[in-house]
C-alpha cells in the first residue's frame, strides 16, 4: 500500500513536472520549509517557517501554512520540505513567492518517510515551486489530497 502511494506520487509528479515547466521558466532558487509536525485526520493544516535562497545569494524568510484535504491520516514530527522555484524571469523580488499555491499532495511514512507535492501559483499563478517538492518527516502517517501552500 505504502509502495504504491509512492509510485503514484511519483506518477502524477513527473506528469506535472512535464506540463508545467514546458514554457520558458527558469531557476531562481531553492525554498526550504520547516514545521515542528502534526496530527492528521481527513483534513490537515501545518505551519511553517520557510526560507528563500536565491541563486543571487539572497535569502528571504517566510512564514507559510498548508492546509490539506483528502485521505490523510496519522501523527508526525518535524517535517521538511524542499523545492527548487521556478519563475518566468530570474528577476523577481521578495514578495514574488508569496501568495496562494494549489496542488496535489501524496506521502507515507512509517519512522522515517517520504513524499511529493505538486504545486502552481504565487505572484500571478507564475512562480511554479519545482512541481515536485523532497519531504522528510518522522512518524506514522499516510495520504493523498488536494493541497493549499501559502506563504505569507
Amino acid at each position: 500500500m505504502i509502495r504504491r502511494l509512492i509510485l503514484a506520487a511519483a506518477a502524477v509528479a513527473a506528469f506535472a513536472a512535464s506540463t508545467l515547466t514546458a514554457d520558458a521558466r527558469v531557476a531562481i532558487g531553492t525554498l526550504e520549509c520547516r514545521s515542528p509536525g502534526t496530527i492528521s485526520f481527513i483534513v490537515t493544516l501545518n505551519q511553517y517557517d520557510c526560507r528563500f535562497f536565491s541563486k543571487n545569494g539572497r535569502a528571504y524568510q517566510y512564514r507559510a501554512s498548508v492546509g490539506r484535504i483528502g485521505y490523510e491520516a496519522g501523527i508526525t514530527g518535524r517535517e521538511t520540505l524542499v523545492w527548487g522555484v521556478f519563475a518566468p524571469t530570474s528577476r523577481v523580488d521578495h514578495n514574488a513567492l508569496r501568495g496562494t499555491y494549489i496542488g496535489a499532495h501524496a506521502n507515507a511514512t512509517i519512522g522515517a518517510g517520504v513524499g511529493a507535492n505538486v504545486l502552481v501559483g504565487g505572484s500571478g499563478r507564475t512562480i511554479s515551486l519545482q512541481p515536485v517538492s523532497v519531504e522528510g518527516r518522522t512518524g506514522l502517517s499516510a495520504g493523498i489530497s488536494a493541497a493549499g501552500f501559502t506563504i505569507h
